[in-house]
């Protein structure tokens, strides 16, 4: 399997080339790299062809993969006819997508892709093939957790949640170092009790997180007054609206 990434160094691009082959799932003479700045002298530690330009990547490769901003597409002009082309731009759909002549498969990592912990959904057309979906299993296996959907749509919503990574825990520890700041709290202590809350907190969330939501109010404390201030002022239905703010622009909108 001859795998071509354009886009090559940039956050999900190179965490995937770097996890094919540190991991060893292919030989670097099977991997060909692009990306704008041009060759490199070293790629994580090791030494793929670097292509010309996407006609040369294309015509190397058995998978092409595609990690570039979706605004990039179209002066990509990939000519990917009989090739197995893996998309990891969101608001691109697979009928653009197919406009390049190969099979498609769209797939939305995450940031944890970077450490291997990446949950991945995708979503391929009707001619992609067995063959193809093994090859797909494989390169996304690199980055974490994989799923494929049946309905593309559904690959949309899931930009909008698991595709956004971090971003939401980051964005809520930032909160609360913020409000420790506040109240007078030291820097170095509010961040560490807020990381603390997100890295440390978040691994005892199940499979059923609101069932742990209801135990804390349950106990009606501290914590129970504090998610019931949250609700009323809705911060749930500001979350929800945010996320649909995402769909909608992973869908072409916004």
């Amino acid at each position: 399997m001859k795998v071509g990434i354009i886009g090559a160094t940039g956050w999900l691009g190179g965490a995937l080339g770097a996890a094919l082959l540190n991991k060893r799932i292919i030989d670097q003479g099977d991997l060909y790299v692009l990306n704008r700045r041009g060759a490199g002298s070293d790629y994580f530690g090791h030494q793929p062809h670097w292509a010309k330009d996407v006609s040369d990547l294309a015509e190397a490769s058995d998978v092409i993969v595609v990690s570039v901003r979706p605004e990039d597409w179209p002066a990509l002009n990939l000519n990917a006819r009989g090739k197995l082309v893996i998309s990891f731009m969101a608001a691109v759909p697979c009928d653009v997508l197919g406009r390049s002549g190969g099979r498609i498969v769209r797939a939305m990592p995450n940031a944890a892709a970077e450490v291997g912990t990446s949950y991945t959904p995708w979503f391929a057309t009707m001619d992609v093939n067995a063959q193809d979906r093994i090859w797909v299993g494989t390169l996304l296996d690199a980055l974490g957790q994989q799923e494929p959907l049946s309905v593309e749509a559904h690959l949309d919503v899931l930009t909008a949640v698991s595709g956004a990574g971090p971003a939401y825990p980051a964005m809520l520890a930032a909160t609360m170092k913020a409000f420790l700041i506040g109240h007078g709290l030291a820097s170095g202590v509010a961040e560490r009790a807020a990381l603390n809350v997100v890295r440390e907190g978040g691994r005892l969330v199940g499979p059923d997180p609101q069932a742990l939501v209801d135990r804390f109010v349950a106990y009606n404390g501290t914590t129970a007054a504090a998610l019931r201030e949250m609700n009323d002022q809705g911060v749930i239905t500001g979350l929800k609206s945010g996320m649909e703010a995402g769909v909608a622009k992973t869908r072409g909108g916004g």
